[in-house]
């Protein structure tokens, strides 16, 4: 049997990363995969005459070469931003209340969202700019902490960040209430819970801060051919630095031996190597995987972690243009109610209908044929009411069942209605996700709540390597979800690999 330096399980976003990091040092790596092609959710598939994208590929920290952000300085380190083509989002997003019938369109651009803000809520300039000086100083500490997470000077983050240290435990809501900014602000400024899957009361500020405060400062941008393009430029790259994928390589067992580890596949094949990183969820790597000495620290924290959110998702080819339609935005956030809390609860429950919907073609108007456009409907279940009511007997119909409310809430919301031009539609549930990639019960990721949040998790971030040489990245690890995050979080995976290597 050869033998590898690194094996990665899984060539997701953080798998491909940490790959090619390593690949670049010159270490003899292995990417072994499941399924026929790169990227996880960042890929897709074709039904008909339309191409979706599985997930929304959208960085939020990355900017360009005069306003660099964490992973556009992560990228050229590893020689792909001259590889890649993005395109840039005209607006943060446009959020609506079914409820209220309210709406805001809010922009990119830190002073540009500030001036709209107050065009919608007036008086409301002078607390949310200071909210926006805040988290300038939440941002540079964030980039001191992401940077020496193994060796913090907190006198010196004391010293440097002494506003930084004042909210680091705090929730959004705490925060935006001791600012006094007003409640109706507070409702638009917190429009991208759902995409980090806790409400604003549970929210850690420090993370919604940075998630809001990137997507402003760097924008946010698209692969211009598609979130698969971006998946094989990365494994292209590795490959030309030296390092190999396996794909149709389903890993049955991880067994730890004396010179590291031996991983065996589906098939009985076997592999070496040094170290393993895991771009799967921990419950897998511990429950199923792993065969050795495990650390009971590495159960409980597995059993305490709450899974993160579900999505039901449906794809929509139509066969008319977006702007025939009246489809004039990129992103669509709809909720029943701004209020997260109870928005948050509604998301727990079947019946269900606020989404985020995104029309692809409204950035990159080739993404479908001429005369044609894509919508991608999102809808996120907290908790278990989802695996809990899917069935085999009622899956085909709850699910078409499910889509159709989701829809017609979207059309009742906006007041612009596609059903008449469907011509292609495919629902992905989580049972289908799980599948896919694995994770249990088909969710994304750990919740990132309370105390238990981004910062905690960076800070700790060696600590949890409970079986030494053996790391995770991915939606699982350290920086939770998001397309940016998982990336990063393949990089600091390899950068731990590399500092065990060392030791």
């Amino acid at each position: 049997m050869d033998k590898y330096d690194v094996i990665v399980i899984g060539a997701g976003n953080g798998g491909l990363i940490s790959a090619l990091k390593l690949a670049k040092r010159g270490k003899k790596t292995l990417i072994l995969e499941k399924n026929a092609l790169p990227g996880g959710d960042a890929t897709s598939f074709v039904r008909d005459r339309f191409e979706f994208d599985v997930s929304f590929g959208e960085f939020n920290n990355y900017g360009n070469k005069d306003n660099q952000g964490k992973l556009y300085k992560v990228f050229e380190e590893l020689g792909i931003n001259n590889k890649l083509e993005l395109i840039n989002l005209k607006n943060a997003y446009h959020v609506y209340s079914a409820n209220s019938l309210e709406d805001y369109t809010m922009p990119l651009g830190i002073e540009n969202y500030i001036n709209k803000l107050e065009e919608y809520v007036p008086e409301s300039k002078k607390t949310v700019s200071t909210l926006f000086l805040l988290l300038e100083e939440v941002e540079k500490c964030m980039s001191y902490i992401f940077n020496n997470y193994d060796n913090l000077d907190f006198d010196y983050i004391n010293n440097n960040y002494p506003n930084f240290m004042k909210v680091a435990s705090s929730s959004v809501s705490k925060v935006f209430e001791a600012l006094n900014i007003p409640s109706k602000a507070q409702d638009i400024l917190g429009a991208y819970w759902m995409d980090l899957g806790s409400p604003l009361n549970h929210l850690s500020f420090v993370h919604y801060g940075m998630y809001l405060y990137s997507s402003l400062k760097y924008g946010i941008q698209i692969p211009k051919k598609r979130c698969h393009d971006l998946s094989l430029v990365l494994a292209n790259e590795l490959e030309k630095s030296g390092g190999n994928i396996r794909y149709y390589s389903l890993v049955t067992e991880i067994i730890e031996n004396e010179d590291g580890f031996k991983i065996v596949l589906e098939n009985n094949e076997e592999f070496n190597c040094s170290q393993v990183i895991c771009d799967i969820s921990p419950n897998m790597v511990y429950g199923k995987l792993f065969q050795g000495k495990l650390n009971t620290q590495a159960l409980k924290l597995t059993n305490t972690r709450i899974l993160g959110p579900k999505f039901l998702t449906i794809y929509v080819g139509l066969n008319a243009s977006a702007e025939a339609i009246g489809l004039n935005d990129y992103s669509y956030i709809i909720y029943n109610s701004l209020n997260s809390t109870s928005e948050y609860e509604n998301m727990s429950k079947i019946t269900n209908t606020s989404c985020r919907a995104v029309v692809l073609n409204n950035a990159i108007n080739y993404a479908s044929p001429s005369g044609t456009c894509m919508i991608t409907f999102m809808t996120t279940y907290f908790g278990d009411i989802l695996n809990k009511t899917i069935s085999n007997e009622n899956y085909f119909k709850l699910k078409d069942e499910l889509a159709r409310k989701i829809i017609e809430n979207f059309e009742t919301t906006t007041g612009i209605i596609i059903s008449p031009y469907i011509e292609e539609i495919e629902i992905a549930t989580p049972i289908t996700y799980a599948s896919y990639t694995n994770h249990p019960n088909g969710s994304y990721g750990y919740k990132g709540t309370d105390l238990d949040n981004l910062l905690p998790r960076l800070i700790n971030l060696n600590k949890e390597n409970y079986i030494p040489n053996l790391y995770f990245c991915g939606c699982f690890s350290t920086l939770l979800h998001g397309f940016g995050a998982t990336y990063l979080s393949g990089y600091m995976a390899s950068l731990e690999a590399l500092k065990e290597e060392v030791k």
